[in-house]
C-alpha cells in the first residue's frame, strides 16, 4: 500500500516506518495518525516482520507534535474525539503490538510526537534531540496519553514538573530520568536501533508478545499483572518454540525458533 506521508522501508524482518512530513516537521494531522494505523496494523499482522522501527523523515524532528490548525473550532465533543481517536488507532496500538516497537527520536519529539515515542517499547534519542509536552503554552493538556505514560517512565513528580511547565530536557536528560534507553550520536541512530531489534528477533517471538503483553497489564487499571503473567507463562509451554528453546539449551546449540 502506497503512503502520502509515510514511507514504508524493510531491512530483513525489520520494518521502518518513517514520518515523510519533513517540511512539517513531521507534525501528525488526522490523515497521518490514520495512515500510522493502517501501517502498523498491517506490520503487525505480516509474518516476515518481526520488529519496526519508527522515525522522522530528516534530521530536525521526530515528530514536532500535533498539527494544530486541525484543532482550532473542534469544541469539547470534537476535543475527545481527537483524543479518543487517536490514543485508539495509533499509540494504544503501538502499546500493546504483538512486536517490539522502537521509537529512533532524532531531532524535536514535542506534544504528541514525544507521546508517540512513548507509546513505543524502546526509546532510542539522538544526541541533538529535544523532548517535551508543551500543550499548556497553547491552552491544552497532553490528550495521546501522555499524562498516563510520562510518569510511567520518569515518575510523578518529575512528569508533572515537565507538564506544568511545558519545558523540554534534552537527550541526555531524558537519559538521565528514564525516559530513553539510549542516547547516540545523530549518525549511530539507526544502527544502535537496528543492534536492539536484531538482539529480539533471534529470541522467540511468541514469548516475546506474552512479555509485551504481561508488561502492559502491570499498568492497567484494575488488572492483576501477576496473573497475566501467569497467563502468558503457561501459554508459552503450548509452543514449538519452547520445545525448541529446551531442546537448543540441553543440545548446546543456538535455538531457531519459528513463532509457533
Amino acid at each position: 500500500m502506497s503512503f502520502q506521508n509515510l514511507l514504508i522501508e524493510h531491512k530483513g524482518r525489520i520494518q521502518y516506518i518513517i514520518i515523510n512530513r519533513e517540511s512539517k516537521l513531521n507534525a501528525l494531522n488526522k490523515s497521518t495518525i490514520a495512515e500510522l494505523h493502517t501501517a502498523f496494523s498491517d506490520a503487525f499482522k505480516n509474518p516476515e516482520v518481526g520488529g519496526i522501527i519508527i522515525t522522522g523523515a530528516g534530521q530536525k524532528a521526530f515528530v514536532a507534535g500535533a498539527d494544530i490548525s486541525e484543532f482550532t473550532g473542534a469544541g469539547i465533543e470534537g476535543g475527545g474525539e481527537i483524543a479518543r481517536k487517536g490514543q485508539k488507532l495509533v499509540f494504544d496500538l503501538i502499546e500493546n503490538g504483538n512486536k517490539p516497537v522502537v521509537a529512533a527520536v532524532n531531532g524535536f519529539a514535542l506534544g504528541g510526537g514525544l507521546e508517540l515515542a512513548m507509546a513505543c517499547h524502546i526509546r532510542i534519542a539522538a544526541d541533538n534531540a529535544k523532548m517535551g509536552l508543551p500543550e499548556v503554552t497553547l491552552g491544552l493538556m497532553p490528550g495521546y496519553g501522555g499524562t498516563q505514560r510520562l510518569p510511567q517512565l520518569v515518575g510523578k513528580g518529575k512528569a508533572l514538573e515537565m507538564i506544568m511547565t511545558a519545558d523540554m530536557v534534552t537527550a541526555d536528560e531524558a537519559h538521565q530520568y528514564g525516559l530513553v534507553n539510549h542516547v547516540v550520536s545523530q549518525e549511530a541512530l539507526l544502527a544502535k536501533a537496528e543492534e536492539i531489534l536484531n538482539k529480539i528477533l533471534v529470541r522467540a517471538p511468541l514469548a516475546i508478545a506474552s512479555a509485551i503483553r504481561a508488561v502492559n497489564a502491570g499498568f492497567a487499571a484494575g488488572v492483576n499483572g501477576y496473573e497475566v503473567e501467569i497467563e502468558e507463562f503457561s501459554k508459552c509451554f503450548g509452543t514449538k518454540d519452547l520445545q525448541e528453546g529446551a531442546s537448543a539449551f540441553l543440545e548446546k546449540r543456538k535455538p531457531d525458533f519459528k513463532g509457533e
